[in-house]
C-alpha cells in the first residue's frame, strides 16, 4: 500500500508538469506533413491493452481513454512503454508463452514514442475509433449470479488486522460449474486481497481470488470450476488500515458454463512453509516441491511472495528425467499478483515432478523491505513472507475429486 501510495503521489507531481509538454503549432497546421497523433495512432493502442484498468472505476490511478485525460501523461506513458514497466508482466519470454500475455508489440512502443516526441498532439476527431464497451462495474461478461459478504465490515483507522473469513450459502441444489468469476472490492483503499473458496464437508477449493494487479479469471470453453451443489462460499479477506476507518462490503460474480464441461480445473499451492530468512541476507533462497499421482495437464501458474520476493522459477521433471522451466519471473512485483495462463495447456504425466525456486532480499538494499535488521518467517501480514507457487491443472483421467488442499496460503 505504501508503495502505491507514493505511486499516487508522484504521479500528483508531474500532472502538473506534463501539462507543460510544448504542442508543435507547426506541427498541429493544415499545411504540416502527417504524423503521429492521439486519435489515429495512440487510442487504439491503448483501448486494445491498457483501458482495462485506465478507464473510469478501475484499479488505474487515472484514465486514458481520451486525449484529455491521456495527454497530462504522455511523458510518463512514454517511460513507462520504453522501459517495459507497463502494461506489467514480468515472465521472461524464453520460456513457454501465455495466452494473457500484456506486453506491447515493439511497433506500439515505437509509435507511443513518435507521438510523444512530436508533441503528443490531438489529431483529427474523425480518426478517433469507437471507446471500447465494457460492462459497468465487472471485467468479465455478464454475472449469472452475484454473492456479497453477510455484512460490512468496519475496518479500524490504524493498527493490524488478521484475516477476516465469511460464510456465504450459495443454496445450490445441484453442482455448478464457473466459467468465469471476479471478486469486486466495496472499498478498495481498505482491502488488499480477497481469495474465495467453495467449501462443503471439509472440502476446500479455490474459485477466484483478488490482489493488486491480478486479472479477473476466464476459464477458456471447455474447462470450468466445480462448485459442488450445498457447499457456502468463504470470502478470506486481508484489510490494510490507511489511517482512516472505513467499512467494505466485497461481493463476488460468477458466469456458468453454457455446456458441460470437459475437464475441472483444480488449483492448489506448491509451498514451503519453513523458512527463516536471516537478516541482511540479500539472496535467499527457499524451495517446494509437488509431484503428480495421475496424468494432468497444467493450465496456469502464479508465483506469491511478499515485500522480500526477488525472483521465481517454477520447473517441470518428467518421468524421464527431462526437465525444463516453464516460468520465470525474474524480477518479481509484489505490487502485480499475476496469474500465467498457458496457451497451450501443459501435459504432466504420472509422476512429474514439479519445483519451484525463489529467492528473497532481506537486506537494505531492498527498498521494500520493511525491516532488514529481522529475521523473517511465514506469516499473513505483508512484512512477514510466504512462498507459494500457486497451480491450476486438469487431471486427463479424473476419478472421485482429491480435496483441494488450501488449508493455508494467501496474498
Amino acid at each position: 500500500m505504501k508503495r502505491a501510495f507514493g505511486i499516487l503521489i508522484a504521479g500528483g507531481f508531474l500532472i502538473v508538469g506534463l501539462w507543460l509538454l510544448p504542442y508543435s503549432s507547426k506541427a498541429d497546421s493544415p499545411e504540416a506533413a502527417p504524423g503521429v497523433t492521439f486519435n489515429k495512432d495512440v487510442a487504439p493502442i491503448i483501448y486494445r491493452n491498457c483501458a482495462g484498468c485506465h478507464r473510469p472505476g478501475e484499479v488505474a490511478p487515472m484514465s486514458l481513454l481520451s486525449y484529455r485525460e491521456a495527454r497530462p501523461w504522455a511523458r510518463s506513458i512514454k517511460e513507462k512503454v520504453q522501459n517495459h514497466d507497463m502494461p506489467p508482466w514480468h515472465a521472461d519470454p524464453r520460456y513457454e508463452q501465455f495466452s494473457n500475455d500484456r506486453r506491447l508489440a515493439q511497433k506500439d512502443i515505437d509509435t507511443i514514442v513518435a507521438w510523444v516526441d512530436q508533441g503528443a498532439r490531438e489529431g483529427d476527431a474523425k480518426d478517433l475509433p469507437k471507446k471500447p464497451d465494457f460492462l459497468d462495474g465487472w471485467n468479465i461478461s455478464r454475472p449469472d449470479i452475484v454473492f456479497y459478504m453477510p455484512q460490512e465490515y468496519a475496518v479500524p483507522a490504524s493498527g493490524v488486522v488478521e484475516y477476516k473469513y465469511f460464510t456465504v450459502p450459495t443454496n445450490f441444489t445441484e453442482d455448478r460449474w464457473i466459467q468465469a468469476a471476479e471478486i469486486r472490492p466495496g472499498n478498495r483503499s481498505l482491502v488488499h486481497h480477497i481469495i474465495v473458496f467453495s467449501q462443503k464437508e471439509g472440502d476446500r477449493r479455490l474459485i477466484v481470488g483478488y490482489a493488486p494487479g491480478e486479472q479477473a479469471a476466464v476459464i477458456p470453453e471447455g474447462s470450468a470450476r466445480k462448485i459442488p451443489a450445498g457447499s457456502d462460499l468463504i470470502f478470506q479477506v486481508h484489510y490494510t488500515p490507511n489511517g482512516t476507518e472505513g467499512k467494505d462490503k466485497s461481493y463476488v460474480g460468477f458466469v456458468f458454463s453454457k455446456t458441460p464441461p470437459r475437464h475441472e480445473i483444480m488449483t492448489r499451492p506448491v509451498l514451503n512453509a519453513r523458512f527463516a530468512i536471516p537478516p541482511g541476507d540479500s539472496n535467499y533462497k527457499v524451495e517446494s516441491t509437488y509431484t503428480f499421482s495421475e496424468d494432468a495437464h497444467i493450465v496456469s501458474l502464479m508465483p506469491h511472495m511478499h515485500l522480500r520476493g526477488k525472483d521465481f522459477i517454477f520447473r517441470v521433471t518428467y518421468p524421464d528425467g527431462s526437465s525444463k522451466v516453464i516460468l520465470s519471473v525474474p524480477r518479481y512485483d509484489f505490487s502485480w499478483q499475476t496469474y500465467y495462463l498457458l496457451k497451450e495447456p501443459l501435459a504432466a504425466p504420472k509422476g512429474t515432478r514439479v519445483d519451484c525456486l525463489a529467492h528473497f532480499d532481506n537486506s537494505e538494499q531492498n527498498k521494500y523491505n520493511p525491516d532488514p535488521r529481522k529475521e523473517v518467517r511465514w506469516g499473513d501480514q505483508t512484512w512477514e513472507e510466504m512462498m507459494i507457487g500457486w497451480m491450476s491443472y486438469t487431471l486427463d483421467h479424473p476419478g472421485p475429486n482429491p480435496k483441494d488442499p488450501l488449508s493455508s496460503g494467501g496474498n
